[in-house]
C-alpha cells in the first residue's frame, strides 16, 4: 500500500508533460522523447527512437523472442509514424509559404502593373494637354 501511494503521489495528469496540450505530433525533428519500452526507458528523437526499436527488435528476434521482438517493433512502428506525420506536416507548412509568397508576387507584380498603367495615363494627359494648347 505504502509504494501504491508514492507512485500515485508523483502521477502526472492525463496527457504528460512532454505532450503538446493540442494532441498533434510535435513538428520539430529535434524534438525529445521519452519512451517506456516493453522492458527499459529509452529517451531520444523520434528518428532515433525508431532506429533503437528497431535494433532491438532484429537482436530479439535473433534470440528468439519473438514476443518481446514484436513488442520492440511495435514501438518502432510507433516512431515511424510519427516521423511521417512530421514530414507531411514540414511539407504541407512548405507549400503554404510557397504559395503566400506566390501570392506576395502576384499582388506586387499587379500593384507595379497599376502604377505603370496609370503613369502613362498621366503621360497621355499631359501631352493631349500639350497639343491642344499648340492649337
Amino acid at each position: 500500500m505504502n509504494m501504491k501511494r508514492m507512485r500515485s503521489r508523483h502521477h502526472r495528469p492525463s496527457g504528460g508533460g512532454s505532450r503538446q496540450s493540442n494532441g498533434q505530433t510535435p513538428l520539430n525533428r529535434n524534438h525529445v522523447f521519452d519512451s517506456n519500452g516493453p522492458d527499459m526507458r529509452v529517451r531520444g528523437t523520434a528518428q532515433q527512437l525508431f532506429e533503437k526499436y528497431l535494433q532491438l527488435g532484429r537482436d530479439a528476434t535473433g534470440t528468439g523472442d519473438r514476443i518481446l521482438a514484436e513488442a520492440y517493433f511495435q514501438h518502432a512502428e510507433h516512431y515511424f509514424r510519427i516521423l511521417n506525420a512530421m514530414t507531411q506536416a514540414a511539407q504541407q507548412s512548405q507549400m503554404e509559404r510557397q504559395e503566400r509568397h506566390q501570392q506576395r508576387a502576384r499582388s506586387q507584380q499587379e500593384q507595379d502593373d497599376r502604377r505603370q498603367s496609370d503613369e502613362s495615363g498621366a503621360e497621355n494627359d499631359s501631352e493631349e494637354q500639350v497639343e491642344e494648347t499648340a492649337e
